[in-house]
């Protein structure tokens, strides 16, 4: 039997993947239910993810298993309109004549930075078409040094420092360049016409979490089971304990994927991970109007929170019972912020407070109904200068046991940019790791070599 330690998306796609090379799987996922950051709120509609979610058109993986398990034809390609929140304006910056119109660079700046999102490099004046091909030549340059000798600083510091300061606070200058041009490659997919293309599943991401449940099998997965206990003796893995409501369990393995935080790994296994991660405060507001007409809103003073995103100019209210769905997010760099210390009452005062500056028109008393905050410790990783020499390997044979395999958030699949898509290749990639391994031990293998 193969143990897999987390029911996030990409302990399933392991145990998805294994079990259609014809392995036993059991998932043991600490929680009380599946899917980690892809977990959902019930609405009056369809439910919608506690931590917004959508799909980039370089996620190929997460399509192609969508269609897979049936659901192709309900993944939905959508513009999501994006803004700047610059000195009381809302810029909207989604086609050509939008980005053009932009107050706050000039039109050198703008186009410095537009061959940047295009791949291209034009320093000397002779444009480079493959210049950031290779990521990990940019790893241990600092985004500043980067967007400054690659564009312009008044690009950096009227477009890209505001941006940084929302996302990664005092340690915007620790982050690489390298996740900066991830970043945009990420996010790169844009009609000039409309704005950037986006993907979402019609019922939100529930439907694809069950779907995957179902082709797992529900009796190969426990929820409400912390692993504890991970026996190496030997230099091979043996067994895994787990602690559940009826009792501690111990279990026979003949390997383990770990699709969980390295602090866990390290827990089970004392494989220490030097990357550090970032937390994620976000709210869900449910309105009775909108505030806003675009869909992503990014704030370039010193606001709480780091973005708006409603999530309902981007997919229509009507799937949400007419109700209006807004996120409001932010992130902390630890546990001391004063963001993370604060109940949750006195959050949604900070924040609501600050939008009603913001949009003097919007009175959160008499427009949201509901505010759900949902907070994770390690929502996601920070991409800091150096972070490819501390990426834990899928196979961890040489540094823990042999059968024991990593496919949680500081794997090589989530670099330089986290995602779904990068928890799925992760989890195939151990999957296809302990199958072709079983593959090559079978006896008709050796008849066949």
């Amino acid at each position: 039997m193969i143990g897999v330690v987390g029911g996030g998306i990409a302990g399933l796609a392991a145990a998805y993947r294994l079990r259609q090379r014809g392995h036993d799987v059991q998932v043991f996922e600490a929680t009380e239910d599946v899917g980690g950051l892809a977990a959902v709120y019930e609405t009056a509609g369809d439910d919608i993810e506690k931590f917004y979610h959508h799909l980039s058109k370089s996620e190929e993986t997460i399509v192609e298993l969508a269609e897979e398990l049936g659901l192709g034809d309900r993944l939905e390609w959508r513009v999501g309109k994006n803004a700047y929140y610059v000195n009381g304006v809302v810029h909207p910056l989604d086609t050509a004549w939008q980005i053009a119109a932009y107050p706050h660079m000039s039109v050198y700046d703008k186009f410095r930075l537009g061959m940047l999102t295009q791949g291209i490099d034009v320093r000397g004046g002779r444009p480079d078409f493959d210049a950031y091909d290779d990521l990990s030549e940019y790893e241990n340059v600092s985004i500043r040094d980067f967007v400054v000798e690659h564009t312009t600083q008044g690009v950096y510091d009227n477009f890209v420092d505001p941006l940084l300061d929302g996302k990664f606070g005092e340690r915007k200058h620790d982050v690489s360049a390298a996740w900066f041009l991830g970043r945009v490659r990420f996010r790169g997919e844009r009609d000039l016409l409309r704005g950037e293309i986006l993907g979402y599943f019609d019922g939100g991401f529930r439907p694809l979490l069950d779907a995957l449940v179902d082709a797992v099998g529900r009796e190969n997965i426990t929820t409400g089971a912390r692993v504890t206990e991970m026996e190496t003796a030997g230099e091979s893995v043996g067994s895994m304990t787990v602690e559940t409501e009826g009792g501690t369990e111990t279990h026979d393995v003949d390997s383990v994927v770990v699709a969980a935080m390295p602090n866990v790994l390290e827990d089970l296994t004392g494989y220490e991970c030097d990357i550090e991660f970032q937390g994620a405060v976000c709210g869900l507001a449910t309105m009775n109007e909108s505030v806003m007409d675009t869909y992503w809103l990014n704030v370039a003073h010193d606001a709480p929170f780091g973005s708006l995103i409603e999530h309902t100019n981007f997919v229509p209210k009507e799937r949400y019972g007419g109700q209006h769905l807004m996120y409001v997010a932010s992130y902390v760099q630890g546990p001391e912020e004063d963001l993370w210390q604060m109940t949750d009452e006195e959050v949604e005062d900070l924040w609501f407070d600050e939008i009603e500056s913001m949009f003097p028109g919007f009175d959160a008393d008499s427009t949201v109904e509901e505010f759900r905050i949902s907070r994770n410790p390690r929502a996601g990783p920070i991409y800091e200068r150096g972070y490819l020499d501390m990426v834990v390997p899928y196979d961890l044979a040489e540094d823990v046991a042999d059968g024991v395999y990593y496919a949680g958030m500081a794997s090589a699949a989530q670099y330089p940019e986290r995602s779904l898509n990068g928890g799925i290749v992760a989890g195939y990639e151990c999957a296809d790791r302990i199958a072709d391994r079983a593959d090559a031990d079978t006896p008709s293998a050796v008849a066949d070599d």
